[in-house]
């Protein structure tokens, strides 16, 4: 069934665009998309399609006849106006950390949890984890049936597009400036980045993680078990589009590489491209652009007694966040709206 309305916020940011091509390219079921941003943005013209949008001014949008708000405009603009959407009887999914870990608002990947989402009418918020918890948990869950999952261990290389455009362009000009030998001067992150790994994403918290790897622990243990152990390091490289990981997964019984080969190969939202082979795997180059969480690199860990090895790469802005907010979306229509 169609609905009358749909808003995005946040539509002229990175994740915004690629929501509203999503949003097309998947023929949503909507009679108007409507986007929304600051004021400053007011009266510009976003592509949706084959046409443009008009850029509203959130602050004056009345959300009352509009049915789904897909968010994604960081933590500060969704704890101000999620709720007041929310309110107006608008369903909010926020693709910010604000309502994350709030024991009142699912937290979901439709892979992984999808039977938790009709908890949303709590507060009428659904949230969207982490675009680097995401694909480590559309991976896992389908080995997790099969063998309960006791420890992961994680290291990502996350691309700075995460961090944003301006991220994004500093390390076009770092790069650029460093072949013109022009002195580098970090602006978006600690350290420079062009030629350069910064393990460090977001504050540093009292217990040594890092905010990024934090989340990552917190939000995985909502999402498919709370006594999950969980460990992370989170890397900022020099890549544009494109979250790596690498995952080291500790089971409570036996699970061979060509059982969990076969399992990811027959899973929704996964892709296996595994071959002991020169290129016989994923990286970020090639994921970019698409939908699937790609697997590579499946072995044996043989310091422990149940141990696998997985290389996860998913399209962090896809996937990651604007690909998993519009498969909520599209959940909650066919499900739970109508």
């Amino acid at each position: 069934m169609s609905i009358n309305k749909i808003a995005v916020v946040g539509a002229t940011g990175n994740v915004g665009r690629e929501m509203l091509n999503i949003l097309s390219e998947r023929n949503f079921p909507c009679d108007n998309v409507i986007a929304l941003a600051s004021e400053r943005s007011e009266g510009d013209t976003i592509s949706f399609g084959n046409k443009d949008l008009i850029v509203e001014n959130l602050a004056n949008y009345d959300f009352s006849d509009t049915e789904i708000a897909l968010f994604s405009a960081g933590s500060k603009t969704a704890e101000i106006y999620a709720p007041i959407a929310a309110e107006q009887g608008c369903v909010v999914i926020d693709n910010s950390s604000k309502f994350r870990m709030d024991l009142d608002v699912p937290l979901i990947v439709p892979e992984v949890n999808i039977e938790m989402l009709d908890q949303y009418r709590t507060r009428n918020i659904i949230a969207n984890p982490n675009c680097s918890t995401i694909q480590m948990v559309v991976a896992l869950k389908p080995l997790d049936d099969i063998a309960s999952i006791n420890r992961i261990t994680v290291s990502t290389y996350q691309s700075t597009s995460g961090a944003g455009k301006n991220a994004m362009d500093e390390l076009f000009n770092q790069t650029k400036g460093i072949f013109s030998n022009q002195e580098v001067e970090p602006e978006n992150f600690t350290k420079q980045i062009s030629f350069n790994v910064i393990p460090h994403i977001g504050p540093f918290l009292e217990n040594g993680n890092t905010e990024e790897e934090q989340k990552m622990i917190n939000e995985t243990k909502k999402i498919m078990r709370p006594d999950l152990l969980v460990n992370a390091t989170c890397v900022r490289v020099p890549t544009f589009i494109g979250h790596a990981e690498s995952i080291n997964i500790e089971f409570d019984s036996h699970i061979s590489e060509e059982e969990a080969r076969e399992i990811l190969e027959n899973s929704s939202g996964c892709k296996v491209i595994d071959e002991r082979d020169d290129g016989g795997y994923s990286t970020p180059v090639e994921c970019s652009g698409t939908d699937e969480t790609y697997i590579s690199r499946i072995r044996k860990d043989d310091t422990v007694e149940y141990g696998l090895n997985i290389w996860v790469v998913s399209d962090n802005l896809r996937k990651g966040a604007a690909l998993n907010t519009i498969q909520i979306a599209e959940a909650l229509n066919d499900e739970f709206l109508y």
